[in-house]
């Protein structure tokens, strides 16, 4: 854009001295280095902070699916990259244990229950202790406590979807035996409800950064389009300023100045949950400060959506 803007005015130039209107002596010959000059401190430093630019990227929480209970998969209905709801079933773990377990306990329950009723009439009618209805009472309370146990694993053994999103890399596959370990998951699940757009925003351009700034920005996926949204939050914190628990001291390191990331929020909510995780692009942030820069700044990010046509970096 400053080149364009420097061939512009020794176009302008160039005419004012063949007709004669401008003599060409040592000032107007040295102009076009004080033009530049002028264009640098005055509006293109300055729009680094008036209206940063920067790199940006869609991110999307994965859950690793990992079941409450252990056993042999029956049977899983879902396709990989398929668009699910919350609540739809991954898939089913053989019940036969789960369900057997709930049965006998119900049995149980139901023979406390019975001598508990015996019980209390022996004690309406002074035939009996309080303590023995006391303690078939405990006995009821938890056989009930160890039903409801019983039935959460059964219920357990369906799967579920935890959020909208869809299942990626499924290799998992009916007859396999999953468990319950944390370190075993079945399946990776992506959630789609949140769309997390990231700008990660130069330091020295993050000094007038607030929420609720109007932001543009344009992706790879979608060449020669801008899309318009707001700043949602600026995260307060990046990972070389975290300081994790150790037993050293300080270990000095080689210190740079990493980045500020930006979450945007898309205008359309529609087109931004159908982008892809891993989408990239430029975003630029319009502040309240060098606002004259911000023209120029809408024309630079709409060369870069024109230039996604061919640019494939």
């Amino acid at each position: 854009m400053i080149v364009a803007i420097l061939a512009v005015y020794l176009v302008l130039l160039f005419l004012l001295v063949r007709f004669h209107i401008v003599k060409f002596n040592l000032f107007w010959k040295v102009s076009p280095f004080i033009v530049l000059l002028l264009l640098n401190l005055g509006l293109f430093i300055p729009m680094g902070w008036g209206a940063p630019q920067g790199p940006a990227i869609v991110v999307r929480n994965a859950v690793q699916i990992v079941p409450d209970v252990a056993g042999e998969v029956l049977e899983v209905p879902v396709q990989a990259n398929t668009p699910l709801k919350a609540g739809d079933v991954l898939f089913t773990i053989d019940p036969t244990p789960y369900r057997a377990a709930v049965n006998a306990l119900q049995a149980q329950l139901k023979f406390s229950q019975l001598r508990l009723d015996e019980y209390s009439q022996l004690l309406q009618r002074d035939s009996g202790r309080a303590f023995d209805v006391q303690q078939r009472q405990a006995e009821v309370d938890q056989l009930k406590a160890q039903v409801e146990g019983a039935q959460w694993n059964l219920d357990k053994t369906m799967v579920r979807a935890p959020a909208d999103g869809y299942v990626t890399n499924l290799a998992l596959r009916k007859g396999a035996r999953v468990a319950n370990l944390p370190l075993a998951p079945a399946m990776a699940f992506i959630d789609t409800s949140d769309t997390i757009i990231g700008v990660e925003i130069p330091q020295i351009d993050a000094r007038y950064l607030e929420v609720g700034q109007p932001v543009e920005i344009t992706f790879k996926l979608i060449p020669g389009k801008v899309y318009s949204g707001k700043v949602e939050s600026i995260l307060q914190a990046i990972a070389s300023g975290q300081v994790q628990v150790s037993g050293l001291a300080v270990t000095p390191k080689a210190i740079q100045s990493s980045p500020f990331a930006v979450r945007v929020k898309l205008d359309d909510a529609e087109f931004a949950k159908r982008l892809p995780a891993g989408s990239t692009g430029a975003a630029a942030i319009f502040t309240d400060h060098v606002k004259v820069s911000h023209f120029i700044r809408k024309i630079l990010l709409r060369q870069i959506a024109i230039m996604n046509y061919v640019n494939p970096f």
